[in-house]
């Protein structure tokens, strides 16, 4: 499923974060969801802070899967200039641990003459404005909301006399490749609402947590026969069960993707962590083939094209294969 959710502040975010990253930032703190480290990473903000220390936050770690936290956890830390950490950002001693996490990164800023300067970035909805007002102690100097976007413009932001944060809006990046990561940041509520089919990534999340998480999900919907249906048929079951019916007897699908994903969210189905290091590099490396199979595709057509005038039926497949491409 293509996700393209690049409003226009978003735009204004990357130059943002480019001109602020050439003013002498130290560290660069990336909020990744503890559910889906890997598909909330920003490829763009690893291109943009390529070379900067960096720490990586776990958030929401009380919703995610603890064995799989520490696998991720292992995976970052082995990175080099790289601090891992979990945390939920709702408590405010781990709030501490990150400033002193970024303090060891950049030992050379001590004082109020060179302050350290933090850049924090994440995608939208992963908590980087709880976090920021866990830092200063519960004072409310960020918004917070349940609905992507609630940061609109950069803020500056002193915690200590000798350090200062930049908060960045939330930010995606304009092509999702990664199919899988499209999937998990719409199931996380990364993305908004109008840049997606809910019906449709609900049967994608029941897909990954029958793999991964059947028992949670037996416990929460009691749904009989669960083995044997398709991730379709389950959906339904959850909307019957549920009551989420329309006249006629029919299931309201809409009502019942509406179940799953907010129970997801809110971690009312247990404590799950949708992806492994290994499975997203996985999915990265089938994404990269895929988009090198389209850009060869490409340049067969562009060298047909300069071959001369086509019959009708050439220019036809030409068109057909453009469009699968777009659509890919």
């Amino acid at each position: 499923m293509p996700i393209q959710w690049f409003p226009g502040h978003m735009a204004l975010t990357r130059t943002a974060i480019q001109e602020r990253l050439q003013d002498g930032i130290d560290v660069v703190i990336e909020m990744l969801d503890a559910r889906l480290p890997g598909s909330s990473a920003n490829p763009l903000l690893a291109q943009l802070t390529r070379g900067k220390a960096a720490v990586k936050v776990l958030n929401k770690q009380d919703l995610a899967d603890p064995l799989r936290t520490e696998a991720w956890l292992a995976h970052y830390n082995a990175q080099p200039s790289t601090r891992a950490i979990a945390m939920d950002t709702k408590q405010i001693t781990p709030a501490k641990a990150l400033l002193a996490a970024c303090r060891a990164l950049a030992p050379h800023r001590t004082s109020m003459v060179k302050p350290l300067r933090l850049l924090i970035c994440g995608i939208p909805n992963v908590g980087k404005s709880t976090l920021i007002n866990a830092m200063v102690g519960g004072r409310r100097v960020a918004k917070t909301g349940d609905e992507p976007g609630i940061t609109k413009v950069e803020q500056k932001i002193v915690l200590a006399k000798d350090v200062l944060l930049y908060d960045t809006p939330g930010m995606l990046w304009p092509r999702i490749s990664v199919e899988q990561a499209g999937y998990h940041l719409a199931a996380s509520g990364a993305v908004g609402r109008n840049a997606l089919d809910e019906e449709e990534v609900a049967v994608e999340l029941l897909a990954r947590l029958r793999a991964d998480y059947p028992q949670a999900l037996s416990q929460r919907y009691a749904v009989e026969g669960w083995a044997t249906m398709s991730d379709e048929e389950a959906l339904a079951a959850i909307g019957r069960k549920r009551g989420a019916m329309l006249p006629g007897g029919r299931v309201n699908l809409q009502k019942a993707a509406e179940v799953v994903l907010v129970e997801f969210r809110q971690g009312v189905l247990g404590r799950v962590t949708l992806e492994t290091p290994e499975q997203f590099a996985q999915w990265v490396a089938q994404a990269a083939q895929a988009d090198a199979e389209r850009e060869a595709r490409k340049a067969e057509r562009l060298k047909a094209r300069a071959k001369g005038p086509a019959t009708r039926q050439e220019r036809e497949a030409l068109r057909a294969a453009e469009e699968d491409d777009a659509d890919a």
